[in-house]
């Protein structure tokens, strides 16, 4: 019995897989689970072109962030902020002032898709971080803190 799988089923076959099982096993536990649907020709047609355009639904996603990427790439940002006469700062750079920094140069980025290579950051100095922006796209930037005085 050939079937679609409508979501990953371990052992079997992952999402928008054409899988053959044993009939009692679609029948029974697959299709009535809503893991599966039955392959058959309109079935077959359908998939095929909701595959067709989620691909080239990827591949667009894909350039725009190539792009964006690409734009990305040896940015620097400068984060002005509270500091002691020692250098260190009050509290501690996080991904949100990243984001905002990022959107006052044009780059709206959420804060989850920005990852620090430090994770907590209470001295003034030069850092590096990266933006995840698809799946396996990463764009690397770096940043100065600096203490709010010298920003003025």
């Amino acid at each position: 019995m050939e079937i679609i799988l409508k979501q990953d089923v371990e052992n079997l076959g992952h999402r928008d897989e054409i899988v053959n099982v044993k009939p009692g096993y679609g029948r029974n536990y697959l299709i009535p689970q809503g893991y599966a649907i039955l392959a058959t020709e309109t079935a077959k047609k359908i998939h095929a072109e909701n595959m067709k355009q989620r691909a080239h639904k990827e591949a667009k996603l894909r350039e725009e962030a190539e792009a964006l990427a690409a734009k990305m790439e040896g940015l620097e940002l400068t984060i002005a902020t509270k500091t002691s006469s020692t250098g260190k700062i009050f509290g501690s750079i996080n991904t949100i002032m990243l984001a905002e920094a990022l959107a006052t140069k044009g780059f709206e980025i959420d804060r989850k898709n920005i990852l620090m290579k430090d994770k907590a950051i209470k001295e003034v100095g030069k850092y590096n971080a990266s933006v995840r922006l698809y799946k396996n796209i990463k764009a690397n930037f770096s940043f100065n803190v600096i203490t709010e005085e010298t920003a003025e």
